[in-house]
């Protein structure tokens, strides 16, 4: 299965998009790269790195990426293919962080998609069909995770929308 340089897989919490995610990726056949965004800051965060890691199982090289995706994606090589899980907490962790403005490491996030030389399957949250956050930094995380991920779709070459674990193709061909 070929991929294009760019997937998107898009749904809510739980939704099942990950384990979509990764079966598109296992049958490229290519060596796979896992670029995990989370961090374990609680026990139950950890729980959840830990079932993600055994549920993917053996044969994956995974790359610790919160916040330095470029680092990470400059470690790929041409054949191998990326799956980048997750965008949201990704942007969670820079806009959380304040060590650099947010609209310069985004843009870094697209230089470094833009630079790597193996095809990439990101997975990003859907966070605005919910309530409207009762907080200011909850308001400005929805619209900044929105507007990522318009961005991400108007470049990726496919975009699935995941939801009850049933794939939606909103943008490409199965």
């Amino acid at each position: 299965m070929n991929l294009p340089r760019l997937t998107l897989v898009i749904g809510g919490a739980a939704s099942g998009k990950s384990v979509f995610a990764e079966g598109v990726v296992s049958k490229t056949g290519r060596p796979r790269v896992y670029v995990a965004t989370a961090q374990a800051f609680d026990a139950e965060m950890a729980e959840k790195i830990a079932a993600h890691r055994h549920n993917r199982g053996p044969g994956w090289r995974t790359l610790e990426a919160p916040r330095d995706i470029g680092a990470a994606l400059a470690q790929v090589d041409a054949a191998e293919v990326v799956l980048l899980d997750c965008a949201t907490l990704w942007l969670s962790n820079v806009m959380l962080a304040d060590e650099v403005e947010t609209p310069i490491a985004v843009e870094e996030f697209f230089e470094a998609l833009e630079n790597c030389p193996a095809p990439v399957v990101v997975v990003s949250n859907e966070t605005g069909m919910g309530i409207v956050p009762e907080h200011r930094l909850g308001r400005d995380f929805r619209n900044a995770q929105g507007r990522l991920n318009q961005r991400l779709a108007a470049r990726a070459e496919t975009v699935v929308f995941v939801a009850a674990g049933l794939p939606m193709f909103l943008k490409g061909a199965p």
